[in-house]
């Protein structure tokens, strides 16, 4: 049954000419798979798929202030970026907790594009509106003019560049440029969530569908969020709502290493502590030995059946066969190789830590 309340994107008759399950995400109706979590899972591991994920939200920062309005905001180092590199971070929020993470692309010296998750779009825009109040800058909210369709897998170079007029082949990993695809510019990105290379293609809104229906007869395999999930999970990415949030600090979610301490940024000193006196817990990887699947909210227990944790994300992997969970651990157990267990109703299921990512790359 189709929801008049749910944004829907550029994408939405596509999805459903294709007879995607289509699913409440973030207040907007997307699909969460088409042929099956398994067979868009395996696509985009050994050959191509693609994703709509237009729900991101995306906001530009110019003026003179920009670079130091970001680097006060942000925890990573934007005076790192040189125009045409991307960069991951997060945005403290005054409590040490994080306000949400997202990508930052210099477009230019004082000008740059910031992506941050959908369901935050709303929460972003007032916080670094506030922020911004002190600074030269001039912010703008360009979610809605933009479509991205997410392209991942080996051969998603082979599926883009015929549609372009530029070699996408070219990108280096978490750099872009702005170029022609089918004859209309757009913003590409060798980005993307799922472990296995590619890009994400930002689009103007009315011409996404000409993009997603020549890729699809290319043969690029539609996916949903069911494996979009499944494929980052692999790869212990984090979610935001799930393994990070507004009660989490980025040195135990084991983001310390966008968290840099050669600048001033909120909640600097409050991170550098924690980071001296070493995080409570952990977020680690968890691998079943048993048959099980842990997911959120379950507890992580002790052999002997003390609680030292919590799931935040967990699946059966698709790639290897077996549960893999990702849990907040008490520090003294999350250890490479500690012996677990996740409570799956009622039934201590053995585990063991393991470190990030699941899925090893040749």
């Amino acid at each position: 049954m189709i929801n008049e309340t749910l944004v829907r994107t550029s994408l939405f008759d596509n999805h459903v000419e294709l007879g995607a399950k289509m699913v409440t995400y973030s207040g907007f109706e997307m699909p969460v798979s088409y042929e099956g979590l398994k067979v868009e899972h395996s696509a985009v591991r050994e050959k191509v798929g693609m994703f709509d994920v237009s729900h991101m939200g995306e906001f530009t920062v110019k003026g003179n202030d920009a670079t130091a309005f970001l680097q006060s905001i942000t925890t990573n180092d934007v005076s790192k970026l040189t125009v045409g590199k991307i960069q991951y971070s997060c945005i403290p929020n005054g409590k040490g907790g994080i306000v949400d993470d997202l990508l930052i692309y210099k477009e230019g010296e004082d000008e740059y594009l910031l992506v941050v998750n959908a369901g935050n779009i709303a929460k972003d825009w007032e916080f670094v509106s506030k922020k911004a109040e002190s600074f030269d800058v001039k912010l703008e909210d360009t979610s809605e003019t933009w479509s991205l369709i997410a392209l991942q897998g080996p051969d998603a170079t082979e599926a883009l560049a015929p549609l372009m007029d530029s070699s996408p082949g070219e990108l280096k990993y978490y750099t872009f440029m702005r170029a022609e695809v089918l004859g209309v510019e757009c913003i590409v990105s060798a980005t993307g969530y799922t472990g296995s290379g590619g890009y994400e293609i930002y689009i103007p809104n009315h011409h996404a569908p000409r993009v997603w229906t020549e890729l699809l007869n290319k043969g690029v395999t539609p996916c949903g969020l069911g494996a979009r999930d499944t494929l980052r999970m692999e790869m212990g990415f984090c979610l935001y709502g799930n393994d990070i949030d507004e009660t989490t600090n980025p040195i135990e979610a084991g983001l310390g290493w966008i968290t840099k301490f050669t600048k001033d940024f909120t909640d600097k000193a409050l991170l550098e502590k924690i980071k001296l006196d070493g995080p409570k817990r952990k977020l680690k990887g968890l691998k079943m030995l048993g048959r099980g699947i842990p997911r959120q909210g379950y507890e992580v227990v002790t052999r002997s059946g003390d609680i030292v944790g919590v799931i935040t994300s967990g699946t059966m992997s698709p790639s290897m066969g077996f549960g893999i969970g990702m849990a907040y651990l008490e520090s003294d157990y999350s250890k490479k190789g500690t012996e677990l267990a996740v409570r799956i109703r009622n039934k201590d299921i053995d585990a063991e830590v393991v470190l990030f990512p699941f899925l090893k790359k040749d």
